[in-house]
C-alpha cells in the first residue's frame, strides 16, 4: 500500500465539443499541505477543479477522499464530500453583513424567525479562530478586496472542509494583504486542511506552497517539491521547451518628448500626476492598489469629464475630452479589465479585432469584408494569437490569447502612443513572454509606451524609467540603470 492521501483524482478525463480538455490527469493532495497547480492559460487548470467541485461531470476517471472513493456529481455532493472552492471571481452580498454571507442559504432559525444574534456570533467565533480582524457584522460593501477574500475562505471553511481550493487569490490584493492571506492558509493548514492553489505568480510558489503539479494541454505533465525545483524547471515543464529570454528588452536612447502631462487631476483619486513620454521608449507606472495610476492614464484618455491639468502631444498643447480626441492625437488605451471594460465576450474575434477601426473597410454603407478579414489576420499573426478561426467567440478563447487580440485591436488604430494596464493579468507565462517581445519591438519601431503594473519583475525588467504613484500623486520617478523593488516601495509609501 502507498501513501494514504488527503486526495487523489486518478486518471480524470473531459471533454467538450471539438476539445479535450483533460486528458487522463492526476492531482494527489497531502492533508496539511499547499498544493499549487500551474499551467498556462488553457492547460485545464480550471476544468480539473470544476470537476472536484460538481460544477461538471468526468467522463473517465475516479476521486478519493481519505481513501474513499466520491461520486461527486453536483455543487451539494462535492460541498458534503468536504470540498470548497474559493473562486476568482468573488461572490458575496456586498449590502449584507459578513454573518449573513458565512450563513447565506442555511441561515439559523426558521424562515420566519431568523436567529441573527446566533449566526453573527458564530461567524465572530470561526473569524477569531483563524485570527481575521473582521466583525461579523459589518456590511460587505464596507470591506476591502482582502478582506472580502479572508470571509470567502471563512465561509468555505465554516462548511468544515477538509479541502480548499484556492483560484488566483493574489491577482487583485497589494502586497500587505498577500501577507494576510498567508498567514490564514499557514493556520488552516496547521489544523490539517490541504490548500490546492492555482497562482500565475512564480515568486508565491516558494512563499507558500510544499508541492506543485504542473498541466500542460489538459495533461498533468509533472509533481515536484518546490524547494527542490527551480524556476527554470517548472517554466520548461509549463511551456513544454526553455524560455531562454523571459523579459525581452532591448533598450536604446529615447527620441524626443512625445507626451508631457502636468497636475493631472480627476476630483476623486488623482491629486497631482506630472509626467513625460519618450519616443521608443517604455515607462512604468508603479504603486500600491488604489494609487491612481489606471485613474491618471483614464483622464488622459478622455474617459473622466472633470479632468484637470494640462497635456502636450509632440510639443503641441491639447485638449482631449473624449477617447476620440485622444485616437485622433494618436493615444491608445488597453484597460485593465478585459471581461468588463474591453472585450465583446459574446462576438468573434473579427469584430472584436476591428471595432475600433469600421471606417478603414466600411465606406458610403459598403462593407469591405476582404479588408476586415486582412486587417484581423495580420494582428492574429502579429500577436501569435491561438484560435481556430477569425470566427472563434472570443469568450472560448484563454485568457493570454483574449488579452493579445485587446492588444491587437489598439494597434490597429496606429497609435503614437499605447497606454497598457496590467497588460499580463492573468495571462500565463508563455503568453507573457510573447507579449514582452512584441512590445519590445512596438519601441524598436519608434512606438512610445505606458504600462501600468503591479508585478515587479514586468516593471523593473521592460521600463526604461518607472514613476511611482501613491495616494494619487507621483511621488517620484526611476532611471532602469537605478530601479530596484526597495526604491519603489519606498516611493509608493511616501
Amino acid at each position: 500500500m502507498g501513501e494514504q492521501y488527503l486526495l487523489e483524482m486518478k486518471g480524470i478525463t473531459k471533454s467538450f465539443p471539438g476539445v479535450r480538455a483533460l486528458d487522463n490527469v492526476n492531482l494527489q493532495l497531502r492533508a496539511g499541505e499547499v498544493h499549487a497547480l500551474l499551467g498556462e492559460n488553457g492547460a485545464g487548470k480550471s476544468t480539473l477543479i470544476k470537476v472536484l467541485g460538481g460544477i461538471y461531470h468526468a467522463e473517465a476517471g475516479e476521486i478519493y477522499i481519505d481513501g474513499q472513493k466520491v461520486d461527486i456529481d453536483g455543487v451539494v455532493s462535492s460541498r458534503n464530500a468536504g470540498v470548497s472552492i474559493v473562486h476568482q471571481e468573488l461572490v458575496l452580498v456586498p449590502y449584507m453583513t459578513v454573518a449573513e454571507n458565512i450563513f447565506l442559504g442555511r441561515e439559523m432559525g426558521s424562515k420566519f424567525n431568523i436567529k441573527r444574534g446566533q449566526m453573527t456570533e458564530e461567524a465572530q467565533k470561526l473569524l477569531d479562530a483563524y485570527e481575521m480582524n473582521i466583525d461579523a457584522d459589518t456590511l460587505v460593501e464596507k470591506l476591502t478586496i482582502a478582506q472580502r477574500q479572508m470571509v470567502e475562505i471563512v465561509k468555505a471553511i465554516s462548511f468544515n472542509s477538509k479541502i480548499l481550493v484556492m483560484d488566483e487569490p493574489t491577482s487583485s490584493i497589494s502586497d500587505k494583504e498577500v501577507g494576510f492571506l498567508f498567514d490564514t492558509m499557514r493556520t488552516l493548514t496547521k489544523k490539517g486542511v490541504g490548500i490546492i492553489y492555482i497562482s500565475h505568480k512564480m515568486s508565491e510558489l516558494e512563499e507558500i506552497c510544499d508541492r506543485v503539479t504542473v498541466m500542460r494541454d489538459g495533461e498533468s505533465v509533472g509533481t515536484r517539491v518546490v524547494k527542490e525545483t527551480s524556476k527554470d524547471d517548472l517554466i520548461a515543464l509549463m511551456v513544454g521547451r526553455e524560455l531562454t529570454n523571459y523579459y525581452t528588452r532591448d533598450f536604446q536612447k529615447p527620441g524626443d518628448e512625445i507626451l508631457k502631462c502636468e497636475h493631472i487631476a480627476d476630483g476623486k483619486m488623482v491629486k497631482d500626476a506630472s509626467f513625460e513620454l519618450h519616443k521608443g521608449e517604455i515607462v512604468g507606472f508603479a504603486g500600491l492598489v488604489g494609487a491612481g495610476r489606471s485613474e491618471t492614464m483614464k483622464a488622459v484618455f478622455g474617459l473622466t469629464p472633470s479632468m484637470k491639468g494640462q497635456v502636450w502631444v509632440e510639443g503641441q498643447q491639447v485638449h482631449i475630452k473624449s477617447p476620440t480626441d485622444a485616437l485622433k492625437y494618436g493615444i491608445a488605451l488597453v484597460p485593465e479589465s478585459r471581461k468588463e471594460e474591453g472585450l465583446y465576450l459574446v462576438q468573434d474575434v473579427k469584430f472584436n479585432s476591428t471595432i475600433e477601426i469600421l471606417d478603414q473597410f466600411i465606406k458610403h454603407f459598403r462593407v469591405d469584408y476582404g479588408k476586415e478579414e486582412e486587417i484581423t489576420q495580420k494582428y492574429i499573426d502579429m500577436m501569435a494569437t491561438k484560435t481556430p478561426s477569425q470566427q472563434q467567440v472570443i469568450g472560448n478563447l484563454s485568457g493570454g490569447n483574449q488579452q493579445k487580440v485587446m492588444i491587437g485591436r489598439w494597434l490597429a488604430t496606429d497609435p503614437k502612443i499605447l497606454i497598457l494596464d496590467e497588460p499580463t493579468r492573468g495571462v500565463d507565462v508563455g503568453a507573457k513572454a510573447e507579449i514582452y517581445a512584441i512590445m519590445n519591438e512596438l519601441v524598436k519601431k519608434g512606438m512610445s509606451i505606458i504600462m501600468i503594473s503591479s508585478e515587479m519583475p514586468e516593471i523593473i525588467n521592460m521600463s526604461d524609467r518607472v514613476y511611482v504613484m501613491n495616494d494619487g500623486r507621483v511621488t517620484g520617478c526611476l532611471n532602469h540603470e537605478d530601479v530596484t523593488q526597495e526604491k519603489i516601495m519606498q516611493l509608493a509609501a511616501k
